[in-house]
């Protein structure tokens, strides 16, 4: 049985004002679950209303009764486990490599969806401005599939970041170089992703070295692809080299 207190304090974490103050955060499913334990992300507490889960070995879980799991789920048809992990340290990024940094992303979806993007395609830093969704918001979570405890998410000034970098730096424009006709031989870089709504800021289009574009073939009526899709699009062209 989980306690009141406890129900109200796991609640408050759906808040990114409690996830902060506490160091962390809540997630829901069984694919997810395990593959932050796997990746010796440290759990604060586990629970399920499954036998089954209750039994597996692979990590230590408390039963709870299904209208339990319901109050302290964000989702309408809560999954069989809960979980709160203590929020990874960030690392040092490390410029040997290419490099994620996003200007304001503001769906927690995209950013989760970009966070599996950086996973899948060797990515081991995404830099976030400020004012981007925060990574352990709720849909971001279930968005990244695990991905999260593989990559290492570093939030902070974004246009004091790139003044410092010493990596070529990419952004995506509607008016940039066509990606398909860009070199990109060289082992590291950043991509700079911008707003949903606005792309990337002035400020920050003032410290791009390389602008680049997805053509578009289809019909002119669209205005611009989803973030997260162009992401994926100009990453398998920067892997292609």
């Amino acid at each position: 049985m989980v306690s009141k207190s406890q129900i109200k304090f796991i609640k408050n974490l759906q808040q990114k004002k409690y996830r902060t103050e506490n160091k962390l955060f809540v997630v829901e499913g069984i694919k997810t679950v395990k593959e932050l334990v796997n990746a010796k992300v440290k759990p604060y507490a586990i629970y399920t209303t499954s036998n089954a889960v209750l039994e597996d070995n692979a990590f230590k879980c408390e039963l709870i009764s299904e209208t339990d799991l319901k109050k302290i789920s964000a989702l309408k048809t809560p999954n069989n486990i809960l979980a709160v992990f203590y929020q990874p340290k960030t690392k040092e990024i490390i410029e040997d490599n290419w490099l994620v940094a996003v200007d304001d992303v503001r769906d927690p979806g995209n950013l989760g969806t970009i966070i599996r993007l950086c996973d899948w395609f060797g990515v081991a830093n995404l830099f976030c401005s400020k004012q981007t969704v925060d990574c352990y918001n709720p849909k971001t979570i279930q968005a990244t599939m695990g991905s999260l405890a593989r990559v290492n998410i570093v939030y902070g000034d974004l246009e004091a970041f790139l003044k410092q970098t010493n990596l070529p730096v990419y952004g995506a424009f509607m008016d940039g170089k066509n990606v398909y006709k860009e070199d990109f031989t060289a082992q590291s870089g950043v991509l700079v992703m911008g707003n949903e709504a606005n792309g990337v800021s002035k400020t920050v289009e003032e410290l791009i070295t390389k602008k680049i574009s997805i053509p578009q073939f289809g019909n002119k009526t669209t205005e611009s692809l989803n973030v997260a899709t162009a992401t994926a699009i100009l990453l398998n062209e920067i892997r292609r080299g």
